[in-house]
């Protein structure tokens, strides 16, 4: 415990570390008091409780916005799709590559046409959020088709807003900002389901609840450890005399995740997984098909679902490793810096190499995400109530799990910059790491 308040005191000592800290918390308050702010033209007490299947997780994702019909009712997810889209352009179109290639000023025009598409997508979300998602009796304006645009306008404004915090959290604060969003719309739902669920055990099943709360630590555990393997590739750099020193000789390592993508596959494929029963809605009344696909996928717990969410977090676990990670660089990069790895000769074939590895480390890894992330669904099947389900590993927890680790990473490096002791005197924080070769 003394350990504890010394690192919280260091922590808070570090004043651009201090004021980080602050303008995140503020930055979080303020997206917390948003997700209450209703539409203008709703009736709060008609709104109906999709508390099950998608439209629950989502809620769960944003917070309660969602079931709230507030002013950030679609949050963050509209420009998750945008970035979704403007990334599998970046791999097609040359138009998108050459940006990419260009720097920062490249990056500034794709950040830009993300943005724009963003809008666009959020006026389609909106249309179908208001039509799927909103009970007639609950608008209380007589004018439909103005309840519509104004709400569709200010639910667009409200997902601009929340883009907007985001990047100022990312910037002048700690972590990833969309990601921490989506991770304390997360976490202001936790509290409420593990005090529910452990209401409804009561003393006649505590038996059951403690069964539960083991479980869900070692999940956890295991997450953790998904998040934090790494293949560990050995470098060795040649020795160089400058005049009466002499530099290198030294082995290190390149840390390859297993599971580079880290939450991004989660929060991609999560972003369109709610789409489907979204669009069927505009259908239902007048197809069969429609309905079936609304049923299959606003249901969770449907094998349909499951497959389809894990195969999309296989291949965007791919996806996203394939463009985070370049071989070729670190291959050129480490031949520059006059490295390379033992048995295996510099160029060409140092790259076919960490390619090969890290195609190898990122299958099961991929596999092991996936399987994380379906398990809520077995959990329900277990008898776990559906809102405790949720946290009970799956999306939930590698979104929390996967930023928490992050932001402490983040805080850990400032630390040891600054020379205090770290957050752990154990531990493979990533600010704790040593002989890790930079390529």
């Amino acid at each position: 415990m003394k350990k504890f308040f010394s690192t919280i005191k260091n922590i808070f000592s570090i004043e651009d570390l201090r004021v980080r800290i602050l303008n995140t918390i503020g930055f979080l308050i303020i997206f917390r008091l948003g997700t209450f702010v209703v539409l203008p033209g709703i009736d709060p007490s008609k709104l109906a409780d999709k508390a099950e299947g998608i439209f629950g997780l989502l809620d769960t994702f944003l917070g309660g916005a969602f079931n709230n019909a507030s002013i950030f009712g679609l949050g963050i997810m509209p420009y998750i799709s945008a970035s979704i889209v403007i990334q599998l352009l970046t791999m097609a179109v040359p138009y998108f590559q050459k940006l990419q290639k260009e720097g920062d000023s490249g990056r500034k025009k794709i950040n830009q046409i993300t943005r724009v598409l963003t809008i666009a997508i959020t006026f389609a979300q909106g249309s179908a959020y208001l039509a799927g998602a909103i009970p007639a009796e609950a608008i209380v304006l007589e004018n439909k088709v103005m309840f519509t645009f104004s709400a569709i306008v200010i639910l667009t404004a409200g997902t601009i807003f929340c883009m907007w915090l985001g990047e100022k959290i990312t910037d002048k604060g700690i972590g990833n900002g969309i990601s921490m969003l989506i991770m304390i719309g997360i976490i202001s739902r936790f509290p409420g389901s593990l005090l529910q669920e452990a209401i409804t055990r009561g003393m006649s099943e505590a038996l059951f609840f403690l069964l539960e709360l083991i479980a869900l630590f070692f999940v956890v555990m295991a997450v953790v450890l998904l998040t934090q393997a790494v293949r560990r590739i050995p470098v060795q750099y040649a020795k160089q005399v400058v005049g009466n020193k002499v530099y290198g000789g030294q082995r290190q390592y390149i840390p390859l995740k297993v599971n580079s993508a880290g939450v991004m596959p989660i929060i991609f494929a999560q972003s369109l997984m709610f789409l489907p029963a979204m669009i069927a809605s505009y259908f239902a009344d007048s197809s069969d098909v429609a309905q079936y696909i609304g049923a299959t996928f606003s249901n969770f717990q449907s094998w349909q679902y499951n497959l389809t969410f894990g195969i999309m977090i296989v291949l965007f676990t791919f996806f996203y490793t394939a463009i985070s990670v370049n071989p070729n660089q670190i291959a050129d990069d480490m031949k520059r810096n006059g490295g390379f790895i033992p048995g295996v000769k510099p160029g060409t074939a140092t790259s076919e190499f960490i390619d090969t590895v890290l195609t190898r480390i990122t299958l099961p890894g991929s596999l092991f995400l996936a399987m994380v992330a379906v398990m809520p669904a077995f959990a329900q099947m277990a008898g776990v109530s559906t809102n405790f389900a949720q946290f009970f590993g799956g999306t939930s927890l590698l979104i929390m799990v996967g930023v928490i680790l992050d932001t402490l990473q983040q805080i850990e490096s400032y630390l040891l910059m600054r020379h205090y002791e770290g957050m752990m005197k154990s531990g493979k924080l990533k600010g704790r790491s040593e002989n890790i070769a930079v390529a």
